[in-house]
């Protein structure tokens, strides 16, 4: 039996108005952060808006990366090699966030924490590089040197845990791990 399992973390940059005020702020190319436990991104998840159209409307989101927020999207896709125990208290802690997501909002309010380099703990509020984090912390794999409510797209990007897979059009990795699991399946 394989102890060791893969997670994802993909860090995306759609373009959009909301986007592009928080890459004013940490000037990074990739500001969303998602977690993603198969390499062809069928289950992602974060926390970001419920419905691709309104940026007001935020909270946990299961994310689909073929929709119309993701279509354009430029990305940058990690890979983190952890043990089996690790991966499976990631996904209970993810599942017991969706069974309960309407009890979750995005925290805006945290996001101006980062700026001022300030922790602002909001109960069941998470932006997407805090969720990521956090995720990482429960299960017992810090990801950052500093709490999961100060960590930045860079903190992710940068962070010694993760390897980086792919870079490039999102549209393009999907499309790449769709013909490798064509070439897997003929061979």
């Amino acid at each position: 039996m394989n102890d060791q399992k893969t997670i994802y973390v993909l860090m995306t940059d759609t373009g959009t108005l909301f986007t592009r005020m928080i890459k004013f702020v940490t000037k990074a190319p990739r500001n969303h952060a998602s977690i993603a436990f198969d390499s062809d991104l069928k289950d992602v998840y974060s926390f970001g808006r419920k419905q691709p159209l309104n940026p007001l409307s935020g909270g946990f989101v299961k994310e689909d990366m073929k929709g119309k927020l993701f279509g354009k999207a430029v990305c940058a896709v990690y890979s983190c090699t952890i043990s089996r125990s690790a991966y499976e208290r990631m996904q209970a802690y993810i599942q017991a966030i969706e069974a309960n997501k309407e009890n979750y909002k995005y925290n805006l309010i945290g996001l101006f924490g980062v700026m001022l380099n300030m922790e602002f703990q909001r109960e069941n509020a998470y932006f997407c590089t805090q969720f990521v984090a956090k995720v990482f912390e429960h299960s017992g794999l810090p990801i950052a040197d500093k709490p999961a409510s100060l960590v930045t797209p860079g903190d992710l990007e940068n962070s010694a845990a993760l390897q980086l897979e792919f870079q490039g059009e999102l549209e393009r990795y999907i499309q790449r791990q769709s013909t490798a699991k064509q070439e897997m399946k003929t061979a």
